[in-house]
């Protein structure tokens, strides 16, 4: 066949060497030792070291702040820590009630101390919740914990970020504030950071003491608490009164560079800071929120629709191979009714961002806030949803992927 065959631009020698491949490599492979193939890969290692799909916790100490808000201190059982950036959460998995849920949570703790084998995570109690009064009235040390590895990208990246970061936090959304705040001090991160840090009253702030500390420490880290609902306290004292406006973040952001400005506090909090935002004309990528967690009360968010408020749905729900019918509310998201109905869906971050949920809506509707509208164009085009971001506005179907 071979000196039939045409080939333009080869001669005869190119066109035989061609079909000879097939007996070199049957060649070259029964000259080659019976050794086993090698198995493990060194760079498959450290992805798994740094990246693994999940940590096996033990709560080694508990440090109250108060009766409402306590930081826990995990060791992993199995294995070392994986490293993060300060900024990433760890994604927790909470078997509580008869259901089994996750929440995100931020590390508080700094990558320094990762050396020392230790994650931290700082709770606050949210009245109407339902995880956060579990694990504050449950936890105790020695309760072992399912995690995530580290997630999310609230990090500060230098390529990405001014040099300048203007850090806006409320209530317990400064923890992964204070894990950036001792990045900087040891060196992990290279940025300047100005934070304004909001709360009701000198009582209601947060670790205080340890930023005081870091700000010793550190002039490349400012802290000033915004206090609402008191009057006492001056600048001088790094206090400030009312909200955090775009006045506030002139009065300390640099004049003569360009500043950065990263939010993590609740839903509330950002409606107003984005709004304040506005009027500062600052560059869309120099302005980075922290994820939320799911949206409370989604009739008053714009776009949705009033009708549909306090109905009740009933959903189909198809995961692996066997078909459930649920009952779902449209103040709540399609993946609190799944965790209610006790079905096992993995998820995350519950604020549309990681696309872990990912599941396919085959009928009905649902309502996404634009605002944590985090899902690729194929997806909406082919009917795929975050079941953390979707709210149902009729009966429907969808296909859930398994935990």
């Amino acid at each position: 066949m071979a000196e039939k065959l045409q080939l333009k631009g080869l001669g005869q020698k190119e066109v035989d060497a061609f079909f000879n491949l097939i007996n070199t490599r049957h060649e070259k492979i029964a000259e080659a030792p019976a050794t086993p193939l090698q198995t493990k890969f060194p760079v498959n290692e450290l992805m798994r070291k740094l990246h693994p799909i999940s940590q096996a916790l033990e709560v080694c100490e508990i440090i109250e702040h108060t009766p409402d808000v306590k930081t826990y201190v995990f060791k992993r059982t199995d294995g070392e820590p994986a490293y993060f950036r300060a900024g990433q959460y760890l994604s927790l998995v909470i078997p509580v009630a008869n259901v089994t849920v996750t929440r995100p949570y931020s590390i508080c703790s700094t990558p320094s101390e990762t050396k020392n084998g230790i994650y931290k995570i700082t709770v606050k109690r949210v009245d109407d919740g339902f995880i956060s009064p579990f694990i504050l009235d449950n936890w105790t040390v020695g309760t072992q914990i399912t995690s995530s590895g580290p997630l999310g990208r609230f990090y500060y990246e230098p390529m990405r970020d001014a040099k300048t970061v203007i850090g806006v936090a409320g209530g317990s959304g400064i923890t992964p504030f204070l894990s950036l705040a001792g990045a900087i001090r040891d060196g992990v991160e290279d940025a300047n950071l100005i934070l304004l840090y909001g709360s009701r009253t000198e009582s209601d702030i947060l670790f205080r003491d340890e930023f005081k500390a870091i700000e010793q420490a550190c002039p490349k880290v400012k802290v000033v608490h915004v206090l609402s609902d008191s009057t006492s306290g001056d600048p001088t004292d790094g206090i400030e009164h009312g909200f955090i406006t775009a006045e506030l973040i002139q009065k300390y952001a640099p004049t003569d560079e360009p500043y950065s400005v990263f939010l993590c506090g609740p839903q509330q909090m950002y409606n107003f800071v984005d709004g304040e935002l506005q009027k500062l004309g600052i560059i869309r990528k120099y302005i980075r929120h922290e994820l939320f967690g799911e949206i409370k009360n989604p009739q008053n968010i714009p776009g949705y629709p009033e009708d549909h408020a306090n109905q009740t749905y009933r959903m189909t729900v198809r995961n692996l191979g066997e078909t459930t019918q649920v009952d779902c509310n449209a103040n709540e998201s399609i993946l609190v009714a799944l965790e209610r109905a006790g079905i096992a869906t993995p998820a995350h971050c519950r604020s549309g961002e990681c696309g872990f949920c990912r599941s396919r809506l085959v009928t009905g509707d649902v309502f996404i806030p634009s605002d944590i509208e985090g899902r690729r164009l194929a997806d909406i085009a082919l009917g795929f949803i975050h079941p953390c971001c979707s709210y149902p506005l009729s009966d429907l179907e969808i296909i859930a992927p398994p935990r």
